[in-house]
C-alpha cells in the first residue's frame, strides 16, 4: 500500500521549526511495510489544504497528516479532513472527558469555548486519545482510503502513533519491510558508490543506495518480501557481502552514531579514559559524555586551550612550544603523556591544531591537527587533515576523525 505525509503549519513553511515528525513517519510506516511516495507540507491555509489532501488520496492509500488539531481558528485540519472525505464534526464525549480531566489535573482552570474544539470528531472516525497533550488523534476512511491525522508536538505524535496508530494499521500492511544501514567513516560517497556499481546496477530486492552526510557515509539495504524474516535473510546476504569489501571503513551495521560505537566499547571493556582539548575545545568531551553510562570510565577532560594551560595543567616544555609550535606533533605528544602521567588512564587523547579558517600556521592548514594517543601503555600520534569549511563545521569534523581514530585503536 501506498501512503503520503502531509504536514501542517505555516511556521513549518517559514522554517521556524524542523519537522522531525516526516522523518519519523517515513521509517515508522516503511518499517510497517507502506510505500511513502509524498512529503507534502502545507501552511494554514484550508483550500490549500484540501487540495493537497485530495490530490495526496488520489494517489495513496493512506494520508497521515500532523499539526493542526489545535484549539485556535488556524487549526483546520479536522474541518478540511471532513470536507474532502464527506463527514460533520460532532462532540466526543470520551475526549470532551479527557479534556476536563487533563485540565483538571495541570491546573488550567476552566476550559476556554475554543478548548472544546479539540473535543469535537468526525462522526465516523476511529478517535485515538493523547494522554500526553489535549489534541486526540483519529483516522477516518471512505471508499477504502485512510486520513489519520496526528497531533504537530513531537511527543504526542510518536506516542500515539506508537500506541494506537501502529495496531491500527497491522491488518493493512503488504508484506515487510526490512531494513539495516551500514555507517562508514574515511571514504567519499563516489568511490564508495564505484566499488558497489555491481551490486546496485544488478538490484531488484534487496535494493541498494548510498548516501553521504558530514564526512560519513553510508549504505543502505532494503528488503521488502511476505515476511520479515524472508526479508531479514535477503538483507544480511547483502550486507555480508558489502561487510567483506568495506571493512577497513565500517563502524556499525546497524545504523549507529560512531561517538556509541566508541563509547559502547569503553564500557563494555571497562576502559578508563582522559582527553586533553585544545582546538576542539571541549566538543570531543561533550560528544561522549552525551552517551548514556560513560561515566562509568571517563575520568576527566581537561581543556587546554593556552600555551600556560599546557605547560602548567600537562607539563608540556615551554621549550618544545618556542620550538616546534604549540600546534606541532611534539605537543600533542607532551600533552598526552603529561595526561597520562597526571589520570593514569587505560585511554588518554590529545588533540592540538587549528579550526579557523583565516588562521594560519607554518605547519598546519585551517581544520587540521596533531593527535596522540595512549592506550595500555603504547603511544600513538598522527596528523588529521581537515576541510576547512568554517570553524564549527571543522571542529565537529576533527571530533569524528578521533573517534575513528579511537575506534580502530581500541580494535587493533
Amino acid at each position: 500500500m501506498n501512503a503520503a505525509i502531509l504536514s501542517v503549519g505555516t511556521e513549518i513553511l517559514f522554517g521556524q521549526i524542523v519537522n522531525t515528525n516526516s522523518v519519523y513517519l517515513s521509517r515508522q510506516l516503511n518499517m510497517l511495510g507502506f510505500d511513502v511516495l509524498f512529503h507534502h507540507t502545507v501552511g494554514d491555509n484550508e483550500k490549500r489544504l484540501s487540495e493537497t489532501l485530495s490530490n495526496s488520496l488520489d494517489s495513496c492509500d493512506i494520508v497521515v497528516t500532523t499539526g493542526g488539531l489545535g484549539p485556535t481558528e488556524d487549526d483546520m485540519t479536522k474541518e478540511t479532513v471532513c470536507s474532502v472525505l464527506g463527514d460533520k464534526l460532532v462532540k466526543h464525549e470520551p475526549s470532551l472527558r479527557a479534556l476536563e480531566a487533563l485540565a483538571k489535573k495541570r491546573k488550567y482552570g476552566k476550559l476556554t469555548e475554543n478548548n472544546y474544539k479539540q473535543a469535537m470528531m468526525p462522526s465516523r472516525a476511529v478517535v485515538f486519545p493523547n494522554p500526553n497533550g489535549t489534541a486526540p488523534a483519529f483516522a477516518l476512511e471512505m471508499k477504502g482510503k485512510y486520513v489519520i491525522s496526528l497531533p504537530g508536538p513531537p511527543r504526542e505524535m510518536m506516542s500515539i502513533f506508537e500506541s494506537e496508530v501502529k495496531p491500527f494499521l497491522k491488518p493493512f500492511q503488504d508484506g515487510a519491510i526490512v531494513y539495516r544501514t551500514i555507517r562508514l567513516f574515511g571514504i567519499g560517497e563516489s568511490t564508495l558508490e564505484t566499488r558497489l556499481l555491481d551490486l546496485i546496477d544488478s538490484q531488484t530486492d534487496p535494493t541498494i543506495a548510498t548516501y553521504a552526510k558530514e564526512g560519513e557515509c553510508s549504505v543502505r539495504v532494503a528488503s521488502k518480501r511476505k515476511t520479515e524474516e524472508e526479508a531479514k535473510r535477503a538483507v544480511d546476504e547483502v550486507v555480508d557481502i558489502i561487510k567483506g569489501r568495506f571493512a577497513d571503513y565500517i563502524f556499525s551495521c546497524d545504523d549507529e552514531e560512531l561517538v556509541d560505537v566508541v563509547a559502547g566499547k569503553l564500557i563494555a571493556e571497562d576502559v578508563s579514559f582522559s582527553l586533553a582539548e585544545s582546538c576542539t575545545g571541549g566538543r570531543l568531551a561533550a560528544k561522549l559524555v552525551s552517551v548514556p553510562g560513560i561515566s562509568k570510565v571517563f575520568d576527566r577532560g581537561l581543556v587546554t586551550y593556552t600555551e600556560k594551560a599546557k605547560t602548567d595543567e600537562l607539563g608540556v616544555n615551554p621549550e618544545t612550544i618556542e620550538k616546534f609550535s604549540v600546534y606541532s606533533r611534539e605537543v600533542a605528544i607532551e600533552m598526552v603523556r603529561g595526561l597520562s602521567e597526571k589520570t593514569g588512564s587505560k585511554l588518554c587523547v590529545s588533540v592540538t591544531g587549528v579550526l579557523d579558517p583565516g588562521e594560519k600556521t607554518p605547519d598546519l592548514q585551517p581544520g587540521s591537527a596533531y593527535v596522540a594517543l595512549k592506550y595500555k601503555d603504547k603511544f600513538y600520534d598522527t596528523l588529521i587533515q581537515g576541510r576547512n569549511i568554517n570553524r564549527e563545521w571543522n571542529g565537529n569534523y576533527l571530533v569524528l576523525c578521533i573517534l575513528n581514530l579511537i575506534n580502530k585503536t581500541i580494535d587493533a
